[in-house]
């Protein structure tokens, strides 16, 4: 009979753990969230998830990616990971790289093996890692829009194409790249070094975010822009912005 219990018990323990800190939390102040990295059916109730203590590799950063999509997948909305990893510390050419990749996701933070403040590495870097914060801060409008639209809809925010076009044969076979909400397409670099690569485009024209050329629809090779990544946006789009703050909380949201 014990045995049976720990069996059952066994995949239901992380949603009950996640329960119990998600509850107390709100107990204390008031706030539904929590960093989670073990899940079970259910457990998307419990924001939010993180994929755990990843490698200081290039393999390791794709692979961050691919298990956020396939957390998506599974129904949960929202994920976030440790920017540069976590284990010892980030080469700072992969740091600079991984940088917007975990800016645009629906939650970000960087965390693991110090240093990983960017004043620890040089003034340089902090002027990467503030030009990639400062684009996060911007889009606070838009993603928070898509973040709404994700919670009622029970869709991803790092989103696989074939979700926002399931009829794209292309867009099932991709697996680098990924959606940020419905209007933005990022592409990271993953390959130390790499300055452009092969983007797939699916649905229709798409617009260089930093540059403004335009792409179309199917195989692309583009470069990066100053802040080392690839983004587009959806030709017709909106995307609001807001003026720049110190945190959201000192945001002019009428504006």
């Amino acid at each position: 009979m014990l045995r049976e219990v720990l069996v059952y018990e066994h995949n239901l323990y992380p949603l009950r753990y996640n329960k119990t800190a998600n509850d107390i939390t709100f107990q204390i102040n008031g706030e539904n969230i929590i960093w989670a990295r073990s899940a079970w059916a259910g457990s998307q109730r419990y924001l939010v998830h993180w994929g755990g203590d990843a490698a200081n590799t290039d393999n390791a950063m794709f692979l961050t990616l691919h298990g956020g999509l396939s957390l998506g997948v599974c129904g949960f909305s929202f994920c976030s990971h440790d920017i540069g990893c976590f284990v010892q510390k980030t080469p700072e050419e992969l740091y600079r790289r991984w940088l917007p990749f975990g800016m645009l996701t629906s939650h970000t933070r960087t965390h693991g093996a110090p240093p990983k403040e960017p004043w620890l590495y040089n003034e340089s870097f902090v002027n990467a890692f503030r030009e990639s914060a400062e684009m996060r801060y911007k889009l606070m409008p838009y993603i928070y829009a898509q973040a709404k639209e994700s919670f009622e809809k029970g869709l991803p925010m790092v989103r696989a194409l074939f979700i926002e076009y399931p009829d794209d044969p292309g867009a099932w076979l991709v697996e680098d790249q990924y959606l940020f909400g419905s209007d933005m397409l990022v592409a990271p670099l993953f390959v130390s070094g790499q300055k452009e690569r092969n983007v797939y485009l699916p649905g229709g024209n798409w617009i260089d975010y930093q540059t403004g050329q335009l792409y179309l629809k199917g195989w692309n090779t583009i470069k990066a822009g100053k802040i080392p990544f690839i983004i587009l946006v959806k030709e017709g789009s909106v995307i609001p912005h807001i003026k720049l703050a110190q945190s959201t909380d000192k945001m002019d949201w009428s504006k």
